[in-house]
């Protein structure tokens, strides 16, 4: 009794601590670790791009004050909130596909985050923002133009009027665009780990499927359940289990 199978036996050392119910935990902990990461970083990218990163500053004769225009990150790298997005999106379509699917998405993911990291981290000039400043300015006084308003002035966001051509460019001292280039690499790791180990991980569909594998039950014919009626047995019983009289 003391050398027999209970204390060597699969009771000990079977399938039950390294088997795959630890194995799928392990799994579902990595899937939710590794989109919760891209999601963070698709996030932190559209934060980023939704602030300041530069402003002009332009003089004005006296006694009118001077004009500054806030640029924010949108503005000068609209592609980057696109992307973010269609991140977003592509972290939704790895939770709905399974398999090849997944690994395509998560190819799309990797250059999804690379182009953000790419194009927040080009160095951005003084005549970007000039540029971005006078686009602000532009599309403000077609706002105005169609709503009849009087002409003068434009007002942009935040109640800055036009910018002159005497302007200065003042760059925002918040980190916003290596925050938005860390946003961007996330999202990076998380595609290539989505194409290499995404198909490992438990898809939404598996859940709702049939604790039988999907095998349909065998429907009887109308004589096998006239003829169960005619006995007092419940034709509904799955097999299997023991007939019983009807109203039992």
């Amino acid at each position: 009794m003391t050398g027999g199978t209970v204390s060597g036996g699969p009771v000990s050392g079977g399938t039950v601590s390294g088997g795959p119910v630890s194995g799928g935990a392990s799994a579902a902990r990595e899937y939710a670790l590794i989109l919760g990461a891209a999601a963070a970083g698709a996030m932190l990218v559209l934060l980023s791009v939704r602030q300041g990163w530069a402003q002009v500053t332009s003089a004005a004769p006296a006694p009118l004050p001077g004009s500054t225009v806030p640029v924010r990150g949108q503005d000068l790298v609209p592609a980057a909130g696109a992307l973010a997005v269609a991140s977003l999106a592509g972290l939704a379509a790895v939770i709905a596909t399974r398999g090849l699917a997944r690994r395509l998405v998560g190819v799309f993911l990797a250059v999804s985050g690379a182009l953000t990291a790419l194009l927040v981290s080009v160095r951005v000039a003084p005549a970007d923002v000039l540029a971005a400043a006078h686009g602000l300015a532009a599309s403000s006084a077609g706002s105005a133009t169609a709503g009849g308003g009087q002409a003068g002035p434009v007002a942009v966001p935040g109640g800055i009027s036009g910018v002159s051509a005497a302007a200065r460019v003042v760059m925002a001292g918040f980190p916003w665009r290596p925050l938005a280039a860390v946003g961007g690499l996330a999202v990076l790791a998380a595609g290539i780990l989505v194409a290499w180990r995404g198909p490992r991980w438990p898809a939404m569909s598996g859940r709702y499927g049939r604790a039988d594998g999907g095998k349909p039950q065998p429907v009887a014919d109308t004589a096998t359940l006239w003829e169960s009626l005619s006995r007092g047995v419940d034709p509904t019983e799955q097999p299997g289990q023991t007939g019983r009289p009807l109203g039992s």
